[in-house]
């Protein structure tokens, strides 16, 4: 009992972190958390979000990771969805991360925060990079300007995060509400007193709102927040204020109110800006500068963000092999002849079912972890953004926007969150054509199926020829984005503004947390989606429709015909018989479907080998061209469940069973057409 009360009277505070995309918020989120977080989705949508939970001074702190957003005018989804966790969820602290290099920029947030009444500490980050840049942020008379606590850390190092808890923890004991600090001027300050007034006569919206910040919104014509004031009994009265106001001061100001009321805004944070920093030393060109002008360069841009790519997939190919091959062994000898000595099913489900098909994925563990540690070390420093810009050139003249390019980014590593990154896209057609293309760019779950063929097909060029599906993917994506804007989803494309980051010295535990994350989710998926998807692989090897054939049927080709994996893999092979797959890897694509990595578990239980025979066995399956063109198909074929089913809950029914079809058509196609002209220039059928 003692113990119970004890922990009723430990304090629990609910803390979100709010920024600017790029100013290092995850890098805090993680800082504060040690990168322990629970990962979901924000109600209503697809959009990750990030909670973690720490104790300091006794008290125990729930951090909401909130999506990077640039202001609080909730025309996009993310936005949308930071104001209303702030308003509707009414956190004790909002922890406002905020550029020390870039300030101006970051405080209209900061502003705005304040402004709707929520209780703000400012992290002043990457202190020391304004420092190198010649800037002195007054840290100080930054606080007592904006009336809130101010402390400046280097996030990256772990500089100021201890001051930054106990500053939460104290903001959340006091937890004051902050005054009103832009001036309006008279004219609009005095309607924005009298509907504030009428606001705060229904108690229940003047105890939920601001009601100062209601007011502003109301006249900025705000749909949401009007939408929230139609529950209130008092909604007729405040409403037709409101309107009334808005006309009232359009008239005599002469302008769009929403922009007059930006405009002031920004003329607050430029006081701020020049009365807050000193300016030590102006340097004329910086590091960043030198290097943005090789990196982007319209020229050598492109060439060497591929050397980059390349030089991954070289990394980690050369780098892991050594572990790959120690992998292959404790899978492929040791554990396999353990199994095998059991007897019957059980021996059978384990050794040909379980180990032979989970462990033919496992062995790629290494890859997968050196490519996740080589993109994180990329995003870390700050070239990533480079990337994108480089590459908004060639999207423009593809009449694409550059802000498609994050989503497909995003779909090397898994085409999940890149599909579901478009709800920050604002244009549907712009959205809707980039959800579409982004299951085309090659994913990790496909890179299993790479590394077997290429291993086994071109034991000398597989970073070459893995890297070319990559590429391909890439190309094919912006092909068919190109079609769908100019066919199904016509009309301009939106604008696209793009801040780069100042280059970062990548941190050890950032890296390792950010790979650790990306493999966590790989090595999930192989535990639950392709453990089931393998042992009926296993299953459906033993049955037919003549009923049980029994485990010999896994030894013997003539038993494994009859079962009805060789009843679907005949069946699909007169589909495929222009390319020459056998029916073994037809009946794998039919796997593949569930995710793409079963395609390498269902080859080794179908070609009734363990991990270290399975190279053999696809290597006489296949001739190099034929094998080219079955990776070409596994890049472009069906999306796999999970991603139609995304597509679905994005776009609807509709658009998930149209990227089904174009996409199988598309890869037929191709792979029809990489054999076709293979052998006619001699390259062999």
């Amino acid at each position: 009992m003692e113990r119970r009360a004890l922990q009723l009277a430990v304090k629990k505070f609910k803390v979100a972190i709010a920024g600017n995309p790029n100013v290092g918020k995850s890098t805090l989120f993680n800082g504060l958390t040690g990168g322990r977080a629970w990962v979901g989705n924000w109600p209503g949508v697809t959009v990750e979000k990030k909670v973690g939970r720490i104790r300091v001074d006794g008290r125990y702190l729930e951090i909401v990771d909130l999506p990077g957003i640039y202001g609080l005018t909730a025309y996009g989804v993310d936005e949308l969805i930071a104001r209303n966790f702030i308003v509707e969820e009414n956190p004790d602290v909002v922890v406002n991360i905020a550029n020390a290099a870039n300030l101006e920029r970051n405080l209209y947030l900061t502003v705005s925060l304040i402004e709707m009444g929520a209780n703000v500490v400012v992290c002043l980050n990457m202190v020391d990079l304004a420092t190198d840049q010649g800037y002195k942020v007054n840290s100080e008379k930054l606080s007592q300007m904006l009336g809130v606590p101010v402390i400046p850390t280097v996030a990256v190092e772990g500089r100021g995060i201890e001051e930054l808890k106990k500053a939460v923890v104290e903001a959340a004991e006091r937890r004051e509400k902050p005054a009103g600090l832009v001036n309006y001027g008279s004219k609009v300050e005095g309607e924005i007193g009298r509907l504030s007034e009428i606001v705060e006569k229904d108690l229940e919206l003047a105890r939920k709102y601001n009601s100062r910040w209601v007011a502003i919104k109301l006249l900025e014509g705000d749909s949401d927040v009007e939408d929230k004031i139609k529950l209130s009994p008092l909604s007729r009265e405040i409403l037709d204020q409101a309107a009334e106001a808005r006309e009232k001061l359009k008239s005599s100001l002469g302008r769009d109110l929403e922009g007059y009321i930006v405009e002031k805004r920004y003329e607050f944070v430029s006081q701020l800006v020049e009365e807050c920093i000193g300016v030590l030393v102006r340097k004329p060109i910086t590091l960043t500068d030198m290097v943005d002008y090789v990196v982007t360069h319209k020229v050598f841009g492109i060439p060497i963000m591929l050397t980059a790519l390349y030089m991954a997939f070289k990394f980690a190919f050369d780098v892991a092999a050594p572990l790959c091959d120690l992998i292959d062994w404790f899978f492929g000898c040791l554990l396999y002849d353990l199994a095998a000595t059991l007897p019957g099913l059980a021996g059978s489900l384990l050794a040909d079912g379980i180990i032979t098909g989970v462990g033919s994925i496992l062995i790629f563990v290494p890859n997968l972890a050196f490519i996740f540690l080589f993109l994180a070390l990329l995003e870390d420093v700050g070239y990533m953004a480079r990337a994108a810009f480089v590459v908004d050139k060639i999207m423009h003249k593809l009449h694409l926007t550059g802000k498609s390019l994050l989503p497909l980014i995003l779909g090397f590593g898994c085409n999940l969150p890149g599909i579901i990154s478009t709800r920050a896209i604002e244009d549907e057609n712009d959205r809707k054509t980039t959800a579409l293309a982004c299951p085309l760019i090659s994913c990790s779950a496909r890179l299993p199926v790479y590394l077997v063929i290429a291993g086994a097909l071109f034991s000398a060029y597989v970073t070459g020829v893995v890297w070319s599906m990559y590429i391909l993917g890439v190309i094919f994506a912006l092909i068919m984005a190109t079609l769908f804007r100019k066919l199904l989803f016509k009309g301009p494309s939106s604008g696209f503004i793009m801040e780069l980051p100042p280059y970062m010295r990548p941190m050890l535990k950032s890296i390792g947390i950010k790979t650790w994350e990306r493999l966590k989710r790989f090595l999930f998926k192989a535990g639950t989606v392709i453990f089931i998807g393998v042992v009926a692989v296993w299953l459906l090897s033993i049955t037919g429709p003549g009923g049980y054939l029994g485990v010999e049927a896994l030894g013997e080709a003539t038993l494994l015909e009859q079962s009805w994996i060789g009843v679907i893999g005949h069946g699909l092979e007169k589909i495929f018989t222009p390319m020459g797959w056998g029916w073994q890897a037809s009946a794998a694509l039919f796997f593949g479907f569930i995710a793409k990595e079963i395609v390498v578990g269902a080859m080794a239980v179908l070609f009734g080998v363990s991990e270290e025979g399975l190279i053999g066995a696809v290597s006489g399956a296949f001739t190099p061209l034929t094998a080219y063109a079955y990776m070409a198909f596994v890049l472009l074929y069906l999306p796999c469940l999970a991603t139609l089913a995304i597509i679905r809950g994005e776009l609807g029914l509709k658009y998930a069973l149209f990227t089904a079809v174009y996409e199988f058509i598309l890869a037929y196609f191709v792979a029809f057409l990489i054999v076709g002209i293979g052998t006619l220039v001699g390259l062999g059928g």
